[in-house]
């Protein structure tokens, strides 16, 4: 298919394989409330180590969970264009609002096209301060908004839209682009109507997606702490429980476990690993399109015993599971890199991988 073009704009071609920014997906970068937020977020890691702070303009409030659909929109650009081998990507990308709204399952009309400019505005204005790939040597924060410059051209008689750009954030822009950098996603995703809902398979995602039939466990003041959420923590536990009995995220299943006098902890395992019941039909807050021009996220990718045996004698020390969350994400980079025996290839990733660290 050959790029649509204006008189005023060379528009892009929407790209329908999504890609998601890792380091975005598990951290309080954006808020999860439907309501307009503008109570500042101050996150820091339990070990000290990462710290992000997001302000929001009063006016306007803070970048949402949903709003974040259009960087998703806009990192699967880059990685498509990187893909066809195009030299110089750039940070400015061009689109028709009815083209980006349809390729993230959004309905197309004035009323939409309001919220979209909404959208816009707020990731525009809202302010990220992270020490999150900042300079080691100086120690320096980054800070930025997501966007940096937003162009609408209006037809003076109709007043609609003859196309629009938008200039993403270095960091960003880096991040989409670094090794690594960003996972495949499921198209189901954006039929989330929940922001807890939205934010768990994010997070399902990045530490579920990579790990075996044991998947990933997160205590539920952790996950508190790491969401963002203005509320308490007894409604955020809550929230988190009526969530994991429905188990309704696609491609991940949930399952809350008690510590004892412990508070619970949440594991997320693949869906097709876990040893309960497949998705519910009918949740509200996940419903499932019919039909998807999206593939789904390989799901052949396992290790043998034999395999995790022999990564720990070479590399003891290192988390397997993480390095090979990293391997995939390598693959989802390129499919020409699928491998034909995917262990075999492992262990050889997993090798340069570890010598590239230390």
């Amino acid at each position: 298919m050959s790029p649509k073009r204006s008189n005023d704009l060379d528009l892009v071609v929407p790209f329908v394989t999504f890609k998601d920014q890792r380091e975005t997906m598990e951290r309080p970068f954006f808020s999860i409330s439907k309501q307009k937020r503008v109570k500042p977020i101050e996150y820091t890691s339990p070990d000290g180590q990462v710290h992000v702070r997001v302000l929001a303009v009063p006016e306007v409030g803070m970048a949402t969970i949903w709003d974040a659909d259009i960087l998703i929109w806009a990192a699967s650009q880059l990685i498509e264009m990187r893909r066809r081998g195009v030299n110089d990507i750039p940070r400015k990308l061009d689109f028709m609002p009815y083209e980006l709204l349809k390729a993230i399952g959004r309905k197309t009309g004035g009323d939409q096209y309001k919220r979209l400019k909404e959208a816009l505005s707020r990731l525009g204005s809202t302010r990220v301060i992270t020490n999150i790939r900042a300079n080691p040597r100086t120690r320096k924060d980054r800070e930025f908004s997501w966007i940096s410059d937003i162009t609408d051209i209006v037809d003076e008689k109709s007043q609609s839209s003859r196309g629009m750009s938008i200039v993403l954030s270095d960091w960003f822009y880096e991040g989409v682009l670094m090794d690594g950098g960003v996972l495949a996603i499921d198209a189901a995703y954006f039929d989330i109507t929940g922001g807890r809902e939205r934010w768990l398979y994010r997070v399902a995602r990045k530490h579920a997606g990579g790990a075996g039939s044991d998947g990933f466990a997160i205590s539920l003041p952790t996950l508190f702490e790491k969401s963002g959420a203005e509320g308490t923590y007894r409604r955020f536990k809550f929230e988190v429980a009526k969530i994991a009995r429905e188990d309704a995220l696609p491609g991940f299943a949930l399952r809350l476990e008690e510590k004892g006098r412990a508070e619970p902890h949440l594991r997320m395992m693949r869906r097709e690993l876990a040893d309960y019941a497949p998705v519910p039909e009918k949740p509200k807050a996940t419903r499932r399109r019919k039909t998807s021009a999206v593939p789904d996220i390989p799901l052949f990718r396992q290790l043998t015993d034999e395999t995790v045996s022999a990564f720990k004698k070479a590399h003891p020390g290192w988390d397997v599971w993480g390095v090979k969350a990293e391997f995939d994400a390598w693959i989802e980079d390129d499919p020409n890199r699928e491998p034909g025996h995917y262990e075999k290839a492992f262990l050889g990733f997993a090798e340069r991988f570890v010598r590239a660290s230390d």
